[in-house]
């Protein structure tokens, strides 16, 4: 027999082995290792066949069967083999994602045991010498605990625990393995810790249409800041763990799932499991296990957790869904919330998206029914809606970011006893190091890109590239030694609250501040305490938090992504402002929302102010029609980088040519470029890309089957990487 297996490398193909005579046939899903090359992988069974493609003296044994049932349900392997198919992705690199990496690794699929010693049947410490007094106490623990206990927690009562080999020799000891089951995992009755909050008008109306939803019903959950979303999900919840179901619920950031983390576990008594890159391989496997066996009655995770398996799936919901954290930028490029549609339809679930700012995806498959809009208008509570104010900056002297009427205000918050946020989504000290001679500014060898000042510690540093060097004494162009920091970053900025408020507590809220482990939960203590701070920080401050004394929100620059070449740039720029003004004003204190701008008069500005995210989504969703962009177009991205400038476009316009010779264009595609990257050098490679548009899916799939067997097939493709993105959110 032939078993045709799914292997982790780059190639759009299966890989056929020879099953041994010994060994008996292993089911689709289940694990194998085999030879490949001078290495041996761990792959996946896609199916076992009489016949090969292949001469059977050229296939290699398959070298061992890790499985006797499949570690994936019939489910989760066929939306693993959809989405490999869709993203036009490798099926075998595809399918490892769906897996913990201890399974990528061939590591059984079982839970992590704890080893407990325990007293044998009948044991006594008559049976022991009256002498040896540090076994007969040794003893006398494993009594008190029947039903076991670890070595660490005898040594921690006073026991010898290098005696209990002794007593094992005696047959007065034994160890064994112990795998508890989870409290309450199996309720369906008494479910709170903690009672649901009361909900009126838009919130009843809301949980009254997803508790009477059927099967697959696909909410997009539209609620502005500070409306009681996080109620819904808990109740839409509650009602799923009523009926014996599992939930699943997607947040963008690590960040966010302890906060979201500990308000499940308040209010639920079933276990609440979390799946995020900061666990460890084994605590993701024990979480992904629990999950599969039903154990697990809510998981929550970021992008990687929709792949997590449900033995009772009930209810899946992502949260903050037009986030494009949920978008995988590399490798295997797929979009967790889209995902979680095909998922959610497949196992015929409700599945709730929810936004203050909904992606303008979602609220056109709204428009078109796809989806049924929910509105949440209004705050939860006494909660009232942030006063916006334009601080038209022209002409007005800067200190660090700051205008003097911004520091007039964060002087009369903070003297009312509330805190302050200020928002500046740039990192560092500044974001470039110029010669005040020449002008010469210092940027990255690596990467089109200027150099970051760093001062805690004192170096440069390429966001891009992840570069660092030391800094200069002098300018490489002219040997001046007057170099200057140009512009802002978090920790210019923070250093001029500290000037201006050096009674204050200063919070810095960025990716450096928080690298540490409980460092953001250590400062989001602070903010919690309800006594005055400021908190100062990149988009990680714009993710979902509560805090309920802000009550003045300052964005220092709201021009950053007024032109910005990316078409997405505008809708990107109104989420993050909104979603940053959020924070204002969420429980009983007014807000304020103070946007600095060089350009007061930008419609989208006067939009965002003037009226709701909505009116703006309906604005720019008509100029995207007009220019037939994504939602009312198709796209992908081949991407080439080489080492040299000019292969990767000689290579994809080659490509381009070759694949049009093979297949005809299917009506409705458009093939743009190739054209060298928006930053062509990064990490010392040069990039370009082809960009295709299409009306409907199939052609753009159609056309995308063509370049890959064409870019495969093509011997450049050895000087040049290349990798294609669907449905991409960016053009870099």
């Amino acid at each position: 027999m032939i078993v045709r297996a799914a292997l982790p490398t780059p190639l759009h193909r299966l890989f056929d082995y020879l099953l041994p005579l010994s060994e008996p046939e292993p089911q689709p899903g289940c694990r194998v290792r085999v030879p490949f090359g001078n290495r041996e992988l761990v792959g996946l069974v896609i199916e076992v066949s009489e016949t090969s493609d292949l001469p059977r003296n050229k296939l290699k044994p398959l070298l061992e069967i890790l499985d006797r049932k499949p570690v994936l349900d019939p489910g989760m392997f066929k939306l693993g083999q959809w989405a490999a198919r869709y993203y036009q992705h490798p099926v075998g690199d595809a399918l490892s994602h769906l897996l913990p990496v201890l399974l990528r690794q061939g590591k059984a699929a079982e839970f992590a045991h704890a080893e407990l010693w325990r007293a044998t049947e009948g044991a006594s410490v008559d049976r022991l010498s009256s002498s040896a007094h540090r076994q007969r106490e040794l003893l006398e623990l494993l009594l008190q605990h029947p039903t076991g206990i670890s070595a660490d927690a005898l040594r921690a009562e006073g026991g010898q625990t290098q005696l209990l080999k002794t007593l094992a020799e005696k047959s007065l000891a034994e160890s064994f393995e112990h795998r508890p089951t989870p409290l309450h995992a199996d309720l369906t009755e008494d479910l709170l810790n903690e009672p649901a909050l009361p909900v009126h008008g838009e919130q009843a109306a809301a949980l009254d249409a997803i508790h009477a939803a059927s099967g697959f019903t696909p909410f997009l959950l539209y609620g502005v800041t500070g409306s009681g979303k996080t109620e819904i999900y808990l109740q839409a919840i509650e009602k799923t763990l009523a009926a014996g179901k599992q939930a699943l619920v997607l947040v963008p950031e690590i960040g966010l799932t302890p906060q979201t983390l500990g308000r499940f576990r308040a209010r639920f008594r079933v276990p609440v499991h979390a799946l995020h890159s900061n666990l460890s391989d084994r605590e993701r496997l024990d979480t992904w296990l629990h999950a599969r066996a039903g154990s697990a009655r809510i998981i929550i995770g970021t992008r990687s957790a929709i792949f997590t398996p449900m033995k009772t799936p009930g209810l899946i919901i992502v949260d903050e869904e037009h986030d494009g954290s949920f978008k995988q930028q590399d490798g295997f490029r797929y979009h967790a919330r889209d995902l979680a549609l095909v998922r959610a339809s497949r196992e015929n679930v409700p599945v709730i998206l929810g936004s203050a700012t909904p992606a303008l995806e979602s609220l056109h498959n709204a428009t078109l029914g796809r989806y049924q809009l929910l509105k949440l208008t209004r705050r939860a509570g006494n909660a009232q809606t942030p006063r916006f104010e334009l601080l038209d900056i022209r002409q007005q002297p800067l200190d660090a970011g700051l205008s003097d009427e911004l520091i007039r205000r964060i002087h009369q918050h903070l003297g009312c006893g509330t805190q302050v946020m200020l928002f500046l989504n740039r990192r560092g000290f500044s974001p470039s190091l110029i010669c005040n001679n020449c002008g010469g500014v210092v940027d990255c060898t690596r990467c089109d890109a200027h150099m970051t000042l760093h001062r805690n510690p004192p170096h440069l540093h390429c966001h891009h590239c992840d570069r660092q060097t030391p800094i200069p004494r002098a300018c490489s162009h002219c040997g001046s030694t007057e170099l200057k920091p140009l512009g802002i970053g978090t920790e210019r900025a923070e250093d001029a609250l500290q000037k201006h408020f050096p009674d204050v507590p200063i919070l810095r809220v960025d990716r450096d501040s928080t690298s540490r482990k409980s460092a953001l939960e250590k400062m989001m203590r602070v903010v919690h305490s309800g006594e005055p701070c400021i908190l100062v920080g990149t988009q990680m401050l714009a993710k979902g938090h509560h805090f309920p004394k802000v009550t003045l929100v300052a964005i220092l620059d709201a021009d950053a992504g007024l032109f910005s070449a990316d078409f997405r740039g505008m809708e990107k720029t109104a989420q993050l402002i909104l979603q940053v003004a959020g924070r204002a004003g969420r429980a009983d204190h007014p807000g304020e929302v103070v946007l600095q701008t060089l350009h007061a008069e930008h419609p989208m500005l006067q939009t965002l102010i003037g009226s709701d995210y909505l009116h703006f989504a309906r604005q720019e969703m008509g100029l995207r029609q007009a220019a037939a962009l994504p939602p009312f177009a198709h796209h992908a991205i081949v991407r080439g980088e080489a080492s040299r400038q000019g292969w990767a476009e000689q290579f994809l316009q080659a490509l381009n040519e070759s694949a049009r010779a093979q297949v005809q264009l299917p009506e409705g595609v458009q093939v743009i470029g190739p054209f060298p990257s928006p930053m062509e050098k990064r990490g010392g490679l040069f990039r370009a890309q082809l960009l295709i548009s299409a009306r409907s899916r199939p052609a753009l799939h159609a056309w995308l089957d063509a370049l890959i067997r064409q870019a495969e097939a093509d011997p450049q493709g050895r000087r040049v990487r290349w990798t294609l993105d669907v449905d991409p959110i960016d053009n870099y």
